[in-house]
């Protein structure tokens, strides 16, 4: 596997598109951060790391509207990529659907949303936007 993330994201997208309620993914310290800023920013139910073996693997209960059956995650886009990485300044921090979504970034200080990035005055590489 080449792009450990761009995986993540397709079995994410996998799973809401066919309505599943929990899907299990391969687990990495990148993976579990970025499931870590989805569940702070409401995008999932709720998560849990299952350590077996030396990897593991991360469940994530996904978040759906109870009436129509929409879930939290309208988009998940990856942005960086192994063959053409993107990187961003603080001043330059990308807007996510004007400020409705959110990019997470990998940078100096961890992986972190583009608000916190801007608010820490530091740049980094742009991983992929959630709305």
């Amino acid at each position: 596997m080449t792009d450990p993330i761009a995986d993540y994201l397709t079995r994410l997208r996998n799973a809401i598109k066919a309505q599943h309620r929990v899907v299990e993914i391969p687990a990495s310290n990148l993976k579990k951060e970025i499931t870590r800023i989805l569940f702070e920013k409401g995008y999932i139910l709720n998560y849990k790391f299952v350590e077996e073996g030396c990897r593991g693997t991360i469940k994530i209960a996904l978040k759906y509207d109870p009436v129509n059956k929409v879930n939290a995650i309208k988009k998940l886009i990856r942005v960086s990529s192994p063959g053409l990485r993107q990187y961003t300044g603080y001043k330059d921090m990308p807007r996510v659907l004007n400020g409705l979504g959110i990019a997470i970034l990998s940078t100096s200080k961890g992986v972190m949303t583009n608000k916190e990035a801007r608010d820490m005055m530091i740049g980094g590489e742009v991983l992929c936007y959630v709305y």
